[in-house]
């Protein structure tokens, strides 16, 4: 039986950069269960996805980030490309959002370089996570136990590697959703 999250609201944090199969995939899932998904940014207009380095879609940006508050969704989805977290990571609202999400004990979901965003927000400290492996060191740096599986979960924060772990991401997203 597919897992259902009807009614749940689920904020993508992404811009420029990001992987695109890392985005379209879970809010597909997001979506196909039953929640509604909103693509978050830290500027207007579209973002520009990548496969790989490769320029791929854009996107219609759905709220800016400094215009957002945790009590609108129910969990934060932060998806890879290696310049989306190194851009969100440096503006102070996509840091205060994520740090936010983390204060309010909802669901946060990052996936292959999205952790780096978490490093920035100071909330990997103590916790054990996943993510591609250019980021062990600096996760183990802010205090996270990196380990290298295809998808972990501490206490409601789902991290994954890369885009071949995005079936086993999506499930652990909605499972914690549903909860």
């Amino acid at each position: 039986m597919a897992t259902s999250i009807k009614g749940k609201r689920v904020a993508f944090l992404a811009t420029d950069g990001v992987e695109e199969v890392e985005y379209t995939e879970p809010r597909k899932a997001v979506e196909s269960a039953g929640g509604s998904a909103e693509l978050v940014s830290i500027k207007d207009g579209d973002i520009q996805a990548v496969n790989h380095l490769d320029k791929a879609g854009t996107y219609p940006v759905e709220r800016q980030v400094k215009d957002a508050v945790v009590d609108d969704y129910d969990a934060l989805v932060l998806p890879g490309g290696v310049a989306n977290p190194d851009f969100l990571r440096m503006d102070l609202d996509a840091v205060r959002f994520v740090r936010d999400f983390f204060s309010s004990g909802k669901p946060v979901a990052a996936i292959c370089h999205g952790p780096w965003t978490l490093v920035e927000a100071g909330v990997v400290d103590g916790r054990t996570l996943t993510s591609w492996p250019s980021l062990r060191t600096d996760l183990a740096n802010a205090g996270a136990t990196w380990v290298d599986e295809q998808v972990y979960v501490d206490n409601g924060l789902v991290t994954s590697r890369k885009p071949d772990d995005i079936p086993a991401f999506c499930d652990k997203l909605l499972e914690e959703l549903s909860r």
